[in-house]
């Protein structure tokens, strides 16, 4: 059968709640459950994730445990693992202070 439609692909929507923010202090550590802490680089940022770079290996729903440079450790989930980086969901939302020191540019 003949349509007059063709087929398209399925438009990319951004799904996040808040926008994710390049970030000014990079370094940190990563860690899932049982397992040596590795260093990471911090990519980007919301009040609700982040996206680390990290020569370790992802499962997506994992937990992890991040530490970011002047921060106590922070719960998070493993959304996703792909090409060296791993996205997360904080458990709970990131306190601004910290939020702050991660994004702003010190003059």
């Amino acid at each position: 059968m003949n349509s007059q439609y063709r087929a398209v692909k399925p438009a990319l929507i951004e799904q996040r709640k808040a926008y994710r923010h390049p970030v000014q202090i990079q370094r940190t550590a990563i860690r899932q459950h049982g397992k040596t802490a590795q260093t990471g680089k911090l990519i980007d940022v919301s009040i609700y994730g982040c996206r680390v770079s990290s020569n370790s290996q992802f499962t997506e729903g994992s937990r992890v445990w991040l530490r970011f440079e002047g921060s106590s450790p922070i719960t998070a989930t493993a959304m996703w693992c792909r090409d060296g980086h791993v996205g997360c969901r904080f458990d709970e939302a990131l306190d601004q202070a910290l939020f702050r020191s991660l994004t702003l540019v010190s003059e």
